[in-house]
């Protein structure tokens, strides 16, 4: 999509498709209203300044727009309008071992029953390896560490979606 067709999207059009970078409603809302972006590079800083207003209950509404790291079946059911853009995401799981995916759906759970969201990580070009060890280390974390940091992954997450979303030649 070129940046001058996402400008001149009606309303709800350009919820949809930011919808697709980030579901916390506040920032779709901000993001509509920001427009018109002169440049990916303009876009990209709106959103991260917009990202940074967020509150604590904006944050949990972005994360819960994601499917459980590993739990791609999830992604039909409950993330249809993300799906293509977290199974891309999280491809890293496709080759893991059931072993390393049954550990990540455990401390999955643990997780989310600690800190009362998933676990959000940035998980492209990540295995599941990798993702494993990201999750043991990170569920010692305090709730107020742990928000912080899985809002930074969230903003990882947005602005890759951003780029991906906006072609070369906008």
């Amino acid at each position: 999509m070129k940046i001058s067709k996402l400008n001149n999207l009606d309303p709800v059009e350009a919820a949809q498709v930011f919808e697709q970078c980030c579901t916390a409603s506040a920032w779709v809302r901000k993001m509509i209203e920001r427009r018109p972006y002169d440049s990916l590079q303009v876009l990209k800083l709106q959103a991260t300044n917009i990202w940074e207003t967020m509150q604590t209950d904006d944050l949990l509404e972005a994360f819960a727009g994601h499917p459980k790291i590993g739990d791609l079946s999830s992604l039909k059911e409950k993330f249809h309008n993300t799906l293509a853009n977290a199974s891309r995401e999280q491809s890293g799981t496709k080759s893991a071992s059931a072993l390393v995916l049954e550990e990540l759906a455990r401390y999955n759970r643990d997780y989310e029953d600690k800190f009362g969201f998933i676990f959000i990580v940035f998980a492209s070009g990540k295995s599941a390896e990798e993702m494993l060890d990201i999750i043991k280390a990170r569920i010692h974390n305090d709730f107020s560490e742990e928000i912080l940091i899985a809002a930074g992954e969230q903003l990882k997450i947005t602005q890759l979606r951003i780029d991906r979303l906006i072609a070369p030649n906008h």
